[in-house]
């Protein structure tokens, strides 16, 4: 028996199941040629014409041969690689590497990329901030990543699909109606003047009093304090070249690398007495090219071996937990100044 079709509508036909069908063609195949035929369904002739209308009009907004090829996780690769990888720092590639491969992937990797949408994404960041951590943590610490890393998820995964939208793979940009967790605000704890004394004779106690010192007179970050080679020293004009740090590529291998912006790259000054510690530092192992090489290895000591070494100066101090990051203060730097280095020498 001959189907039922509307009048004058010759792609829209009533199904022996009661509904409307609307079909049309989405576009053709980028190898064959052939034509990507696509329906729509309403329960009535004027929905079905609606909805047909509409997919229309998005089919001529989209590639729709490459459209239905990709997922979430392949396309997540493939804007990695082609657009991102070439165009960023080590550290923020591996950055992004180990958030799409261990946080998005595994959540949201097989939906296609053309039915991704606002709440899946939303569910994703919730999932996240609930219980995101993948390494076992303490009863006291949160089991969710924190806000800022959730927001930097956010914003990667809204530059890869602004990406998608521009190559027509999909017509909206599903990251743009999330909600979005606020920044925390940390209180910054600094190392308080009177208690410089006891940090610095904990550090010389456990042979690291040149790298510290030189920690609170420079504010450095650890990747670039590590990285720092003798020719980087200025004894005569008592200054210390930073151009280059220790960062991680995407198999996690340590790297030296530029530093994190163009300013980074800098001269800065030291006091005399950090020059001599220096130079004493230099005399132990006057044939090694980094500053502050590995006990162990003799290689460049690692930025997190650096953080774990601070917190047990600390405790050795009796002193309490300020993070290795808030050395850099400059209320700190300022006020390390010779007179503690001699206090803590008397």
């Amino acid at each position: 028996m001959a189907k039922k079709r509307a009048n004058g509508e010759g792609n829209i036909r009533k199904r022996a199941d009661g509904r409307w069908e609307g079909r049309y063609t989405a576009g053709y195949h980028p190898e064959t040629g052939k034509r990507i035929i696509k329906n729509v369904l309403g329960k009535t002739q004027a929905e079905c014409k609606a909805k047909l209308k509409k997919a229309i009009e998005e089919s001529q907004s989209l590639d729709v041969g490459r459209a239905d090829e990709y997922t979430v996780a392949a396309w997540l690769r493939t804007w990695f690689e082609l657009y991102a990888k070439p165009h960023i720092r080590p550290s923020t590639m591996n950055y992004y590497h180990r958030n799409i491969e261990q946080h998005i992937i595994p959540a949201i990797g097989d939906i296609p990329l053309n039915k991704l949408t606002t709440r899946d994404l939303q569910k994703l960041y919730n999932d996240l901030q609930n219980n995101g951590r993948l390494q076992k943590v303490q009863k006291k610490e949160k089991p969710g990543l924190s806000n800022s890393t959730v927001r930097g998820i956010h914003m990667m995964l809204h530059n890869a699909l602004d990406r998608a939208v521009k190559e027509k793979l999909i017509l909206t940009n599903p990251t743009e109606n999330c909600i979005i967790p606020q920044i925390e605000k940390q209180e910054m704890k600094i190392l308080h003047p009177d208690h410089i004394s006891a940090y610095l004779n904990a550090a010389e106690r456990r042979n690291a009093l040149p790298m510290f010192y030189l920690e609170l007179v420079s504010g450095l970050r650890k990747g670039e304090l590590v990285a720092l080679q003798w020719s980087d020293l200025d004894e005569a004009n008592c200054t210390i070249s930073v151009s280059k740090q220790a960062s991680w590529d995407t198999e996690h291998q340590l790297i030296l690398s530029r530093p994190k912006t163009g300013n980074s790259i800098r001269k800065v000054s030291i006091p005399q007495d950090a020059v001599e510690l220096l130079k004493q530092e230099h005399a132990k192992h006057p044939d090694n090219p980094w500053m502050f090489p590995s006990g162990r290895t003799g290689e460049m000591y690692h930025p997190d071996s650096v953080v774990t070494l601070h917190k047990r100066i600390l405790k050795d101090a009796g002193l309490e937990h300020i993070r290795f990051h808030d050395l850099r203060h400059p209320y700190v730097k300022h006020t390390t100044k010779n007179k503690s280095l001699q206090k803590q020498k008397s």
